[in-house]
């Protein structure tokens, strides 16, 4: 992942009802949400959760799928993995023992 690309993600993520969307839909993997259960469970209007949405499309966060009449929205893992390992990849220097307890959250997933 290149520096642009974690950037855009992270700021995406950076506002709540985003961050909660792509939660929930990351705990609705690999079968992804309609886009009507999304909106309802933001709390706000469809015109506004969409101008976040394509935010997160935009990042390549979430992607939309067509079944019958419903937009269903998935979250993209590979780009969580990607952003995942690009803010970890140098970290502790080498030195395992330091992301050990980064390794072990994980782990749990």
């Amino acid at each position: 992942m290149e520096n642009g690309s974690a950037i855009s993600a992270l700021a995406a993520l950076a506002h709540p009802t985003r961050l909660d969307a792509f939660r929930l839909l990351i705990r609705h993997e690999p079968d992804g949400l309609p886009t009507g259960a999304l909106v309802e469970a933001s709390g706000l209007s469809q015109s506004t959760f969409s101008t976040h949405l394509a935010v997160l499309a935009k990042a390549g966060l979430v992607s939309a799928e067509k079944r019958g009449r419903q937009q269903i929205q998935r979250a993209n893992v590979s780009a969580l993995v990607a952003l995942m390992t690009f803010l970890a990849k140098d970290c502790c220097q080498g030195r395992a023992d330091l992301c050990e307890p980064l390794l072990a959250e994980l782990i749990c997933c």
